[in-house]
């Protein structure tokens, strides 16, 4: 990239563990001078992402934001399991070993199927949810500060299955919480007398937000649910991870559809310029690697998976900014006709 600063907006999708892969793609952009981060759209892990990404540039710019990303992902990665039950916390060593060891010989997860035969309401006063202290250590005067780029989170409605979209003060850790309450696995979180799921199911990441008049045009989505699987899933555990991709993917290729829509309007004098934004897409991903990960990795966070998924959004990253970063500013480097095709 040359010298000039491109102002830009990033759409973090969610995923679970594999949000780490954002860490490493934030992690490369922030290296970026010339790059600055105008306005965060996020969802679950994404929304993790970005209040981290946030909270650190307040503090203190990018080497700070940085450093918090660090310390968030090294949180993560102590937790273990997701699914795990509290009063297995104290084997936590044994357990990451067999969790390894059964990934590797086992055709299937114990975890996962105790996921789907048990709520999380089941386990009573014994259960907390494992994100609760990762998320109460950000500091949210930086996370809801007016200064820096702008911060949106998008969770579920249970109730009426509306997208809430939070932003300045209303990000709370209860709504960083609900963003990511995956409810197989998190209980709904209660904000304001109504109850909240995981935002992928309304909006993964929500592109609207970032519409906003004093926003710039360039949108780059850090994608991290593949789009499409060669493999048709036949495991319980795949063909519920599947459909979860599908269900997460949809209101992303929904706005899409609209941003395609609106820029083929304004390219045929159907539309006057300026009317409407004629938003520019970008995308980081690596569906190769999503692809050959298990379905079971999103939510058994291991720090050996996390580094692995850091480094390869580094290297994605980096092969955007060497094409299609010098777009930023001037046009789309995705393609969206054939995309949606």
């Amino acid at each position: 990239m040359d010298g000039a600063v491109r102002r830009v907006n990033l759409a973090l999708q969610g995923g679970g563990a594999h949000g780490a892969f954002t860490w490493g793609v934030l992690d490369r952009l922030l290296e970026e001078e010339t790059l600055e981060i105008a306005g965060i759209s996020g969802t679950s892990a994404g929304a993790l992402n970005g209040a981290a990404l946030k909270a650190g540039l307040i503090a203190g710019g990018r080497g700070a934001a940085r450093k918090r990303l660090d310390q968030l992902w090294e949180q993560v990665g102590e937790i273990g399991d997701f699914r795990m039950l509290p009063w297995l916390q104290a084997f936590l060593p044994a357990i990451r070993f067999w969790q390894t060891a059964t990934a590797a010989m086992l055709p299937f997860s114990p975890q996962g199927i105790a996921a789907q035969l048990y709520s999380p309401y089941a386990w009573g006063e014994q259960w907390t949810n494992p994100l609760e202290p990762v998320v109460h250590d950000l500091d949210f005067s930086h996370v809801c500060a007016a200064a820096g780029p702008k911060l949106f989170v998008s969770a579920t409605n249970v109730r009426t299955g509306k997208i809430k979209v939070f932003s300045g003060p209303e990000i709370t850790p209860e709504a960083l919480m609900a963003s990511a309450c995956l409810p197989t696995v998190f209980r709904a979180v209660e904000i304001d007398g109504e109850a909240y799921w995981d935002g992928g199911y309304a909006g993964n990441p929500a592109l609207f937000p970032l519409y906003e008049p004093d926003l710039p045009d360039d949108i780059l989505v850090v994608s991290i649910n593949p789009m499409r699987r060669e493999e048709v899933p036949e495991s319980p555990l795949d063909i519920q991870n599947r459909i979860n991709e599908i269900s997460f993917n949809a209101s992303l290729l929904g706005e899409l559809r609209a941003i395609n829509f609106v820029r083929r309007l304004i390219e045929e004098g159907r539309m006057e310029r300026g009317r409407m934004k004629a938003v520019n897409v970008h995308f980081i991903a690596d569906d190769g690697l999503m692809n050959a990960l298990s379905a079971d990795s999103k939510l058994s966070p291991t720090p050996l998976l996390l580094s692995r998924l850091k480094e390869a959004g580094r290297a994605a990253a980096e092969g955007f900014l060497q094409e299609g970063g010098t777009r930023i500013g001037q046009a789309g480097s995705t393609d969206l006709r054939q995309m949606l095709g």
